[in-house]
């Protein structure tokens, strides 16, 4: 089953990936981080198709997907 991990200590807040992704599955806390962003969550991972958008569009690199055993980092250049 693929799933999404997003670092909410690199996560700034920018919700690219919420608008991105196609299950809509992703969305904002309510807490602030320390550095006081409002970060994304995955609020049902059940959902979660390993697409990677979410991952591609994180201007931060603060989002993992993990599908089939296999971890897909988007690698800023």
């Amino acid at each position: 089953m693929p799933g999404i991990t997003i670092d909410k200590n690199h996560c700034k807040g920018c919700e690219l990936c919420v608008r991105a992704c196609p299950q809509q599955i992703i969305s904002m806390s309510k807490e602030i981080t320390a550095r006081g962003y409002f970060y994304a969550r995955v609020h049902d991972p059940s959902r979660c198709l390993g697409c990677c958008v979410c991952a591609v569009v994180c201007p931060d690199v603060a989002i993992e997907v993990h599908a089939h055993g296999l971890v897909y980092n988007v690698l800023e250049y």
